[in-house]
């Protein structure tokens, strides 16, 4: 910014600076115009096929509404690119879209938490890339952020590098590289730290995440729709009519053994091409403050997390998966999923791997880069403190005490509506499982303050041990139910903005609830703490 003046009667008089000039709006790749259409005819494809099989069943010009349909989406396709502008300004990032109705969306700055590059296959054969930004004001999907789809590869690069990176002289330069095309988006620039990278061996671990599962619900959903728009009859295929009728041959425990089999075989399979396709490539990498995942065979993407946003990371084990000794590791940070969407919403930093892998690049993680080692032992492994005998028994008492319940009611139904016996015996036949479920999930509770981390671990399903920093805990919560103070038990839940929102120690005693939040937060807790011997008569 420069300042203007002019040399009048009595001399210099310097005039006011220079207004900066308004940032333009900007639009999309043109090459869009070529991914917008496809992408809105993929999307209707099940009504698309329904329409046409119904029209010609039923005699009708099928083929010529369907072709008329897929004009309509062509149309709008190419409208969603000539309606979709943005601009950069030195305080916002804004977007204008729609086609019937028209949106503005804002976003400070200054609010921005990470930038995901994702590029699908046309994206990739067209050189594009679409880039998200989430600003952590809602932990679920779409909460909060905005997205372009889509931008040329350097144009995504740099936007990245520009939104997270505004003071540093190295990705200034970053940001040119990217401009000029040398790094491509998703690429590590010259400097980067590599903390993690897949290995092949890693991919062994695909078959007990089970997220073939949602490929047989999409699979079997879409040819559910298809058939029902379309009026199709499934047995009229002469394949699945002779495997039906093989299928109707066999005894019940042979026709059960049969599909626990195939889906088994199917889930596995489907789960392994999974996990080539979402982690192939996987890197992790740390840069000017920042942690870089890239991963993708087909569909890559690449997402940035701000490490000064990062508040803990947390070690998440399935039942299965922990059955092989494997892991994954999730980013306790602001504007990023996790859980269930971790995947998916970015937060995943390490894939499924060996649980020692996951231990060390957690500790690589909570490491900041120049950062001198903290005393005591790392939090991925300090040993934790276990939460007593009446946790255990809580645990035991609900696990068996609900089964026990069910059974009764089955039990009383049966003998006087005249039901069958065998929904009451396989209740009693589960209480052996449902106590090995309350013992492991005794074994999975513990807690520590370790390194200014808190430490706590929970869950038997999926298992977790979340290592939250103490600087990021802006508040404490304790909650006592109504069977809790008969054990003499509270729950004490750190609140961050991060993550969850909120991470619990389940059934610890009072006075161990009062301490952790005491030494987590010092001085937090004095207005409210009554020291021993204090009298209201004293007072």
């Amino acid at each position: 910014m420069t300042e203007t003046g002019e040399i009048g009667p009595r001399g210099f008089e310097a005039g006011a600076a220079e207004p900066e000039q308004e940032p333009v709006w900007r639009r999309l790749s043109p090459r869009m115009l070529l991914v917008h259409p496809v992408q809105e005819v993929v999307r209707a494809a099940p009504a698309l096929l329904g329409l046409l099989v119904a029209g010609s069943s039923s005699g009708g010009r099928g083929h010529l509404w369907s072709l008329a349909a897929v004009g309509l989406m062509v149309v709008y396709g190419i409208l969603r690119w000539f309606t979709t502008t943005y601009r950069i300004t030195s305080e916002h990032v804004q977007v204008r879209k729609g086609v019937l109705q028209r949106k503005v969306l804002t976003v400070p700055r200054d609010r921005v938490r990470t930038v995901d590059v994702t590029s699908h296959v046309l994206h990739r054969l067209l050189g594009l890339a679409r880039v998200e930004v989430g600003t952590g004001t809602s932990d679920k999907a779409g909460g909060g952020g905005l997205r372009l789809d889509a931008l040329g590869g350097a144009e995504a690069a740099r936007l990245r590098v520009e939104l997270l990176h505004r003071s540093s002289r190295t990705a200034d330069a970053q940001a040119a590289d990217a401009t000029r095309g040398d790094v491509a988006p998703g690429d590590n620039a010259p400097g980067d730290i590599v903390l993690a990278t897949l290995r092949p061996a890693w991919i062994g671990f695909g078959p007990f995440t089970l997220s073939g599962l949602i490929t047989v619900g999409v699979i079997a959903g879409f040819v559910s729709r298809l058939a029902s728009e379309g009026n199709v009859d499934l047995g009229r295929f002469r394949l699945l009519r002779e495997g039906w009728r093989w299928f109707g041959t066999l005894s019940l425990p042979l026709q059960v053994a049969t599909v626990v089999l195939i889906l088994v075989v199917f889930v596995a399979v489907a789960s392994t091409l999974g996990y080539v396709f979402a982690f192939w490539n996987f890197r992790l990498s740390r840069h000017g403050g920042t942690l870089h995942v890239t991963r993708g065979l087909i569909t890559t993407r690449a997402t940035t997390i701000e490490e000064r946003r990062l508040r803990g990371v947390e070690i998440s084990e399935p039942l299965l998966l922990r059955a092989v000794r494997g892991a994954r590791l999730i980013a306790v940070t602001t504007g990023l999923r996790v859980g269930q969407g971790a995947q998916r919403g970015g937060s995943m930093l390490l894939p499924p791997a060996p649980r020692g892998e996951a231990e060390t690049v957690a500790g690589l993680v909570l490491t900041a880069e120049g950062s001198p080692p903290r005393p005591g032992p790392p939090p991925t492994t300090a040993p934790l403190m276990p939460h007593g005998p009446a946790a255990l028994r809580r645990r035991f008492t609900r696990a068996l005490g609900v089964n026990a319940l069910l059974a009764a009611a089955l039990f009383a139904l049966g003998r006087w509506a005249d039901l069958p016996s065998w929904p009451w015996v396989s209740a009693l036949a589960l209480l052996p499982v449902t106590a090995l479920l309350a013992a492991d999930r005794y074994r999975s509770l513990g807690h520590t303050l370790v390194s200014g981390h808190l430490v706590t671990r929970w869950g038997s399903l999926v298992r977790r041990r979340v290592m939250l920093e103490c600087d990021g805990i802006i508040g404490w919560n304790v909650r006592r139910s109504f069977f809790q103070r008969r054990a003499g038990l509270v729950t004490l839940t750190a609140t961050t903005a991060a993550g969850r929102q909120g991470y619990h120690v389940s059934d610890v005693d009072l006075a161990e609830a009062l301490r952790l939040a005491a030494e987590g937060s010092p001085g937090l807790l004095d207005p409210f703490i009554i020291p021993e011997g204090f009298s209201w008569e004293m007072a």
